[in-house]
């Protein structure tokens, strides 16, 4: 049974360093981790990168198989995550039941699709214990004074995947120097709880998981031994990453874990690294008040995924202009409903090179000023298409009117004045009082408001 349908899928693979024809372990069962959010704040705009950007990977694939198991996980159980609890004298579940729920709600804002499954750290404890156990038999792991540590050693390839150096290795993992360590890079699997913290009962003491165990055992348990797609933000290549790949290969005898590392870059802020020192962050909130979602979305996927992205004031402007444009261009053939089409061959083309989506909204661009110069048949097949193309995106499916009425929302644009304004204009012009409708009009484009006159409607949206 053929199961890829469309254009061949190249994707830059990490661990390889160069670009690879994506041919999944089981094309009927695609396979996709992404590591989550550790919930113990509101998510800022570079943690929101990956999410798109594997968002948009997801719906590729989804286009092109038919079953994909998109995984994305939640860090319920974290250092961070006690200090904020302790902080507020409140439980752990508190702070990260909120925490989730705003993150949810938020990425849902951003048009990204909700994985097909969403593991929470806390509820696969006995699995992470029982990986640890199997290396611990295997003679890669060792028990020390309740820890429990990962030799690093017993893992030929370590390092293979950031291609570190030892000694930067050790340095890059701020690793613990502890006595108690067989070797410096060796790193922490469990770890003991005092009673002030959040612990488990395990045949090493009460305690608590180390990061790197949490995502293994997750991706074990729902996704199986090996995968198709790893994913993540680039500053997780080491040492999460790179202890990910040692522990699983080893817990499954030497079994392949990844097939494809995937890493976005980095975003900057005015071409700083955001950093709550710099005092640069910006939170997804924060920016929801500005901008629609699906613009802070266009935004973030502007630049190519490997590569830095520089977020200003200016990039979310920009992508907010774009898409009036593009929503005006549906708009202006409100008059024929849309063909269903697929995505044309140029955007999916783009997309399918190792997710091109500069591209890919180049020629979305182009078909949208076909678009605006179609007449007949070929009008309601752009527009289709012009849809379709959006869709890959996570762009352009709500209609015009809602896409302008939000634009306006997040200018604070009085809706009901305005819609007030233009009922009066429309009075004075069939009083014929001409001049107090120019005055009118001269109010309502003082509020940063467009209106058009169309076939014996008036319609507005914010200006750009």
């Amino acid at each position: 049974m053929r199961y890829h349908r469309g254009m061949p899928l190249h994707l830059y693979n990490t661990l390889s360093r160069r670009k690879e024809l994506f041919t999944p372990i089981d094309p009927a069962r695609v396979t996709m981790y992404v590591c989550g959010p550790t919930v113990y704040n509101y998510v800022h705009i570079g943690n929101a990168r990956p999410v798109v950007v594997f968002d948009t990977v997801y719906r590729l694939l989804a286009r092109e198989y038919p079953k994909v198991i998109y995984a994305r996980n939640i860090t319920d159980v974290d250092d961070k995550i006690n200090a904020a609890a302790q902080a507020g004298g409140v439980d752990i579940s508190e702070i990260t039941g909120k925490y989730t729920r705003i993150y949810c709600e938020e990425m849902a804002a951003l048009n990204t699709l909700p994985p097909t499954i969403e593991p929470h750290a806390t509820q696969h404890i006995p699995q992470m214990i029982a990986m640890i156990q199997e290396l611990i038999a295997g003679g890669h792991a060792y028990a020390a004074e309740g820890h429990v540590l990962f030799h690093v050693p017993s893992y030929a390839d370590y390092g293979k995947l950031s291609g570190r150096a030892r000694e930067d290795m050790i340095a890059g993992a701020r690793v613990e120097v502890a006595p108690y360590k067989k070797d410096p890079a060796d790193f922490v699997l469990w770890k003991p709880s005092t009673p002030d913290l959040p612990g488990w009962d395990s045949p090493w003491g009460r305690g608590r998981p180390g990061w790197h165990i949490e995502c293994s055992s997750m991706i074990e348990t729902h996704l199986g031994n090996s995968i198709d797609i790893h994913g993540g933000g680039h500053d997780l290549i080491f040492p999460h990453h790179e202890n990910e790949l040692a522990q699983s290969t080893c817990a499954h005898g030497g079994k392949l874990y990844v097939k494809y590392w995937m890493h976005n870059g980095f975003l900057t802020m005015d071409k700083e690294k955001m950093s709550k020192s710099l005092g640069n962050i910006v939170r997804v909130h924060e920016l929801l008040d500005q901008a629609p979602g699906e613009a802070i979305r266009w935004a973030l996927l502007s630049a190519h995924y490997r590569q830095p992205l520089d977020w200003s004031d200016d990039t979310l402007t920009q992508a907010k202009r774009t898409l009036t444009r593009l929503y005006t261009a549906l708009e202006q053939a409100g008059d024929v409903p849309a063909e269903a089409a697929a995505a044309p061959a140029g955007v999916v083309e783009a997309l399918s090179d190792d997710l091109n989506t500069p591209k890919a909204m180049a020629e979305i661009a182009s078909l949208a000023g076909a678009l605006n110069q179609a007449t007949g048949p070929a009008k309601a097949k752009l527009k289709g298409e012009l849809i379709a193309a959006g869709a890959l995106l996570g762009v352009l499916q709500r209609s015009p009117q809602d896409w302008f009425a939000a634009v306006g929302a997040n200018k604070a644009i009085d809706s009901a004045e305005v819609e007030r304004l233009i009922a009066a204009r429309a009075a004075a012009r069939a009083a014929k009082d001409f001049a107090g409708a120019d005055r009118i009009r001269d109010q309502i484009a003082a509020l940063g408001v467009v209106i058009e006159d169309r076939a014996g409607k008036t319609t507005w949206r914010a200006a750009e």
